[in-house]
């Protein structure tokens, strides 16, 4: 539909008031900037700002916030782009692009980085681990620090470290009036316990402080099956993760072989003793004897090159389909589903694979996070990805008919940074007890609703 000229004339204003106040170079409508500025992961997304603002400073940041409430512009938050739902940009109004917040400041005697809004993982973990240091981040290092921790953040050292949002201690906020406030366990606590899970809900993050762990190598890889071993080799993954230490966290999948048949992935990363981990005889390489793997690849590595290998997997500009369900664990109704499903994945690029939530993660409260669930959990991340060119009509008829046979067997709710705004029947349960706390930050710091991440039903 196109605009009204009221509405062409406020965008036009905000334009010349942000084009007044910073370099040309920074504020796009058009042009090589605003296409770079709107390019996500996911490109099926269609959502157009009318304006990109390029930040490179918490003072561009409170200036594009107030020119947004001025003018009445929807308004977003972009880091690294990799909401599959678009959320990074707002349609029609104006998107403020954190990218070149980038920094990342480590105080090895106190093992913390402070972040800068718009780093990525590997920008963390470059830096710390040149001081022998570890974060704890998702699978992939392209993602945003900030975004992954704001809605939780599982990854492969959910065991020894917990999730992203366990080891947040501190953040520099924007909020919806312009305010830069600093918050942590001592000044605006509220805040920070929103933070810790509840998403980009509750202003701009343009740094955080985020505590770090000494893991100066781990031993990870992977192991593929032929998918005929499935059943076998998940029921004995199954009892392994009953058991397993803190050290160890296994993600399990479903994802094509290189040939195009469906295989199951194992993928385990040990943060413990590094020649416990590379004994024959120990926990690690004792996944690759679950049955006749396809392929056995495991070593000792830094943490920081594991995740940077595994960028390639997952280029930006496919077109995406994301669902997500939270199982107790794999049991036998779960591994029928995933053997239905993983048996016939509907592109090569697609996916079916399970988290693992484990040890540290589960010892903390609650109520002592916005993240709520705390038991021992797997969450299953099903991916359809198919090419621009192609319809895709078969990839998202998968990956509903998944979820919804997950879905019997699943905790109620999923995780937030996953789930869309067409996961009605998810999007209430996410928080559990915790909502109504988080609606009240939410009117205190935000009453008129500026912000829009991650799904918070309001009352």
């Amino acid at each position: 539909m196109p605009h009204s000229p009221d509405h062409a004339r406020t965008l036009a204003e905000a334009h010349r008031v942000l084009r007044t106040s910073l370099p040309a170079g920074q504020v796009h409508v058009s042009g090589p900037g605003y296409a770079d500025g709107v390019a996500l992961w996911n490109g099926a997304v269609r959502h157009r700002p009318a304006i990109v603002l390029t930040c490179t400073s918490t003072d561009d940041v409170v200036l594009g916030i107030r020119t947004a409430r001025e003018f009445g512009l929807p308004l977003s938050v972009r880091g690294r782009g990799h909401d599959h739902a678009g959320r990074a940009l707002a349609d029609g109004g104006l998107t403020l692009d954190l990218r070149p917040v980038n920094d990342v400041r480590v105080d090895p005697a106190a093992r913390t980085a402070e972040v800068g809004g718009g780093a990525s993982a590997n920008d963390l973990l470059a830096a710390a681990g040149e001081h022998g240091l570890v974060a704890a981040t998702g699978t992939i290092g392209t993602v945003g620090v900030a975004g992954l921790t704001l809605g939780g953040g599982y990854g492969p050292l959910a065991g020894r470290a917990g999730l992203a949002a366990d080891n947040l201690l501190a953040a520099e906020v924007v909020t919806a009036d312009g305010t830069v406030v600093r918050t942590d366990a001592r000044r605006e606590p509220d805040l920070l316990w929103a933070l810790r899970g509840g998403g980009g809900n509750f202003g701009v993050v343009t740094s955080m402080t985020v505590r770090l762990h000494a893991v100066p190598a781990v031993v990870t890889g992977l192991v593929l099956y032929p998918w005929q071993q499935a059943r076998s080799v998940l029921e004995r993954v199954h009892a392994i993760q009953q058991d397993s230490t803190d050290d160890l966290t296994i993600q399990v999948g479903a994802i094509a072989a290189p040939d195009g048949s469906p295989a199951l992935l194992v993928l385990p990363t040990w943060a413990g003793d590094v020649a416990t981990g590379e004994a024959p005889s120990g926990p690690v390489r004792t996944l690759a004897r679950l049955g006749g793997p396809l392929l056995a690849e495991l070593a000792a590595a830094p943490y920081a090159a594991t995740i940077a290998t595994r960028d390639a997997m997952f280029p930006d500009g496919r077109h995406v389909t994301l669902r997500t369900r939270s199982v107790p664990a794999l049991l036998e109704d779960v591994v029928d589903v995933i053997e239905r499903f993983g048996g016939r994945l509907p592109t090569p690029l697609s996916g079916l694979t399970l988290h693992h939530f484990h040890g540290a993660a589960t010892r903390i409260s609650p109520a002592d996070t916005a993240f709520a669930l705390r038991e021992p959990h797997l969450m299953a991340e099903i991916i359809g990805i198919h090419q621009p060119e192609e319809s895709g009509e078969h990839v998202r008829s998968w990956a509903d008919a998944a979820s919804a046979a997950l879905a019997e067997h699943a905790f109620p709710g999923g995780y937030a940074n996953l789930l869309g705004p067409d996961a009605i029947d998810q999007i209430p349960h996410v928080h559990g007890d915790n909502l109504p706390r988080l609606r009240r930050i939410k009117a205190a710091v935000d009453p008129d609703g500026v912000f829009s991440a991650t799904p918070l039903p309001m009352a």
